[in-house]
């Protein structure tokens, strides 16, 4: 089930879960030379050769666990050992956060190639959606969290169906009907004949004509 919910309404989106790719995470290649300074045996002002900047060893170890850590919890959601797929899909997000953190970011960042900033991307959007699928399976759900990851999602990938999907849900198990609609209407904007957005967009417009209604009624008993 994708949430426990009124009609038990089930996005196809909760069951489709993305896997993670077989892509290695290399050093940058080449060298770089630095003028005007001396190394010991060098004269003045001589050209002198330094190390290719490339990142840390340690980056590139993060990457990898974070990657091997994201590779775990998808094979623990296909079994549905949902609780482990969460605690791997964390640990992956840790991994990923202590990259270059603090004062060393921009200097992390700088060194990263360009294939290691996209994977560190797709890994981290990747763990954030799976996150929420897996949330939305719980005994009992964390709306807000659910939310929370969503939004990230979204953050980077704005046309997310399963994003869109969720967050729909997670606002609506929130009572924020108006939040909801947008969402649902956006994800139905993606894929007009997914049954399961249709039915939480019907559920999610007789809150709001009921809240309507219910405002109304106290307006008329305060006249």
């Amino acid at each position: 089930m994708e949430a426990k919910s009124p009609g038990k309404a089930q996005g196809v989106a909760g069951k489709r879960q993305a896997g993670i790719g077989a892509r290695g995470v290399g050093l940058a290649s080449g060298s770089s030379w630095e003028v005007g300074l001396s190394a010991p045996g060098c004269p003045e002002g001589r050209q002198t050769p330094t190390h290719p900047r490339q990142p840390p060893r340690d980056t590139e170890e993060q990457i990898r666990k974070a990657v091997g850590f994201q590779a775990e919890g998808n094979r623990c959601y296909k079994t549905k050992r949902f609780r482990e797929a969460i605690g791997r899909y964390h640990q992956a997000v840790l991994q990923l956060k202590a990259i270059g953190g603090g004062s060393q970011l921009n200097r992390t960042q700088s060194r990263l190639t360009e294939e290691q900033r996209g994977l560190i991307e797709t890994t981290e959007i990747d763990c954030y959606d799976s996150l929420a699928a897996c949330l939305l399976q719980s005994e009992l759900v964390n709306y807000e969290r659910v939310r929370e990851y969503c939004l990230k999602v979204l953050g980077k990938q704005k046309d997310n169906f399963k994003a869109m999907y969720r967050a729909g849900i997670a606002f609506y198990h929130l009572g924020d009907y108006p939040s909801a609609l947008r969402y649902l209407m956006e994800a139905k904007g993606r894929d007009p004949a997914d049954m399961n957005v249709s039915r939480y967009i019907h559920l999610t417009e007789i809150k709001m004509r009921r809240r309507g209604q219910e405002r109304d009624g106290r307006k008329h008993m305060i006249h």
